[in-house]
């Protein structure tokens, strides 16, 4: 899922050298945090979420394969 999260993020960034991934993983949940540039929040996110929504859904049906449960979190470096 890292890897399937970065390659995304990284396709719709302007700076995709600052894309990271970070995993905590529990005994059924795993959540992700998604960390981009500032100025690349707004491509990540879309118009009213509907990108981060749509890469939440994917997320959910690779991780319910799994019988896992998936949380996205998106952060900006600048924090």
């Amino acid at each position: 899922m890292k890897a399937f999260l970065e390659y995304v993020a990284r396709g719709l960034v302007d700076k995709p050298d600052a894309v990271w991934v970070e995993i905590d993983e529990d005994a059924d949940e795993t959540v992700l945090t998604l960390g981009v540039d500032q100025e690349d929040m707004g491509r990540v996110i879309g118009r009213d979420g509907r990108i981060a929504n749509a890469i939440r859904s994917l997320l959910k049906v690779m991780a319910t394969k799994d019988g896992r449960h998936v949380e996205l979190e998106i952060v900006s470096d600048a924090q």
